[in-house]
């Protein structure tokens, strides 16, 4: 290397650090401005099941695999019950992706301005902002997906086989947290096939990839294995569910709605374009068909439109690069009005999406009237303490030689993870339910001489039990319209089974 060609070089890594500094300043921003506001509201129904999953530490649950859960028991030993700090990890995760995103542009070729700009795009990302303000398994998974994009990205351009290495172990770890990565694995392998990367089938650091992963992985395929795969029984399920009600109705229009930001769809357009048709994306074609399997498949399989957010940070950031070329060959100051232009516009629509989608709103106002609109999840996070309060007045006033005897029966994971949440405070009985992993906890031993049922109706609970009634009523007091308060508000006080625990259990489970 000559002594000029030296300096280029010490120039350009000098350049990518302090561009990687500055997207490790901006994702820091991000995650507080976040935690900022997650304390707002309360745990939403299905944070709750996650947090009680997190107390008891498994290879596998019904509903997820096992690393979300993990992560949230890191949290609970780090910040207790702290809404905010429960959450902290959901927005790390997502400034992470963001990060990754603005690198796989690095690798398309694009420069620090831009870099800033795509990680932007990232960070208004309605996905992003939604899944930033809740503790689920979609933070993780879309962390996932994009780490395997960014090791496929670094892949193709070092031509060095041992990203695969890198490539398997990503894979394994989010088998760990959400099933449905397998169509981007799927997605992948058809790209692989499809183009020159298939020179890799033989090479032996793509089939150490394979054994990572599977080693990642094995631990939870044998819980399956002792459970007889019950998590495919709960995923038939909840599809079968998503489809009949319609969740899966509106997956080619909401590419456009909730993937990404919707003013940067024509930047992932320019992405797709570079992928699969520009000659200078050629190295790339890879992804391109990554991109497009995964999204044939889940068209078919009629998935929700959601999965297939985290596979747009790849099409972003070819099209970042993209739109520098754009900007490159405009003249004088026009560069640069096109350019503020396209930084105001995703700040206003950014702004406007994270006052819906981010717990900023007081309760009734007008913008927590509209964002109530747009979607449920901060209608149901409310309501919480009020059930715990009441079942916890309820049992306080049965006799004390019944108590011993006496279980929560819940019909949703929500209110048994919400009843757990707040039992201590409250002095409530052990709560057991039949859905998802709940159930496999079982009934406890002795059965229960009498429940106190929240989330069954009346014709349910005769077909379960003999001697049932109407007990209380619960009253959200902030006077929010939600599941809990206009579905399941009666309380009822069971006892005697028509079949014994051991037979009634079996016929009680269902998933949710």
């Amino acid at each position: 290397m000559t002594a000029f060609e030296t300096k280029i070089l010490a120039r350009t890594v000098s350049a990518d650090r302090g561009a990687t500094a500055l997207l490790i300043a901006l994702a820091l921003v991000v995650v507080a401005v976040h935690s900022a506001f997650n304390g707002n509201y309360g745990f939403h129904r299905d944070e709750l099941a996650t947090l009680d999953d997190a107390r008891h530490l498994a290879w596998g649950y019904v509903a997820y695999p096992p690393l979300t859960p993990a992560i949230g028991h890191l949290a609970l030993a780090l910040f207790g019950t702290s809404l905010a700090g429960f959450r902290l990890f959901a927005a790390v995760a997502f400034a992470a992706a963001m990060i990754l995103t603005a690198l796989m542009a690095r690798e398309f070729g694009a420069s620090r301005g831009t870099q800033l700009f795509v990680a932007a795009v990232a960070a208004f990302a309605p996905i992003a902002l939604m899944g930033s303000s809740l503790f689920q398994y979609v933070a993780f998974d879309y962390l996932g997906w994009v780490a395997i994009g960014y090791c496929t990205v670094r892949l193709l351009n070092s031509q060095d086989a041992r990203w695969w290495l890198a490539i398997g172990a990503a894979i394994g770890l989010s088998l760990l947290t959400k099933y449905t990565v397998l169509v981007w694995v799927a997605g992948l392998g058809v790209g692989t096939l499809l183009t020159p990367a298939r020179k890799w089938l033989a090479n032996r650091w793509l089939w150490l990839g394979v054994a990572i992963c599977a080693l990642l992985f094995l631990p939870n395929l044998l819980w399956q294995w002792q459970h007889d795969f019950i998590s495919l029984d709960f995923l038939r399920h909840i599809h079968e569910r998503d489809v009949r009600i319609g969740r899966a109705d509106n997956f080619i229009t909401d590419q456009f709605l909730i993937a990404a930001n919707p003013v940067t769809v024509p930047l992932w357009l320019a992405g797709l374009y570079f992928l699969l048709i520009d000659a200078r994306g050629r190295r790339y074609r890879l992804l391109g068909w990554m991109f497009v399997t995964t999204f044939v498949l889940l068209l078919i399989l009629r998935g929700r439109a959601y999965y297939l957010a985290p596979a747009y940070a790849v099409l972003i950031a070819a099209g970042g690069a993209m739109w520098q070329r754009g900007l490159e060959r405009l003249r004088g100051g026009v560069a640069t009005i096109a350019s503020a232009a396209s930084w105001v516009l995703l700040l206003a629509c950014g702004i406007a999406l994270g006052s819906l989608m981010v717990p900023v709103a007081p309760l009734h106002s007008r913008l927590w009237d509209i964002s109530a609109k747009v979607h449920d999840d901060f209608r149901e996070q409310i309501g919480w303490p009020n059930l715990a309060q009441t079942v916890s007045t309820l049992f306080s006033a049965m006799p004390a030689d019944e108590q011993p005897g006496v279980r929560v029966l819940t019909g949703n994971y929500g209110e048994a993870g919400a009843l757990n949440l707040y039992r201590d405070r409250y002095a409530l009985p052990p709560v057991i339910s039949a859905v998802n992993s709940y159930w496999l906890a079982g009934y406890g031993e002795p059965p229960p001489q009498q429940v106190i049922v929240v989330g069954y109706s009346a014709r349910r609970l005769a077909e379960l039990f003999e001697d049932c009634s109407l007990a209380t009523t619960v009253v959200n007091r902030d006077g929010v319209d939600n599941e809990e308060s206009r579905d399941h508000r009666d309380i009822h006080v069971c006892r005697k089974p028509r079949q014994p625990w051991n037979e009634l259990w079996l016929q009680m489970r269902h998933f949710g």
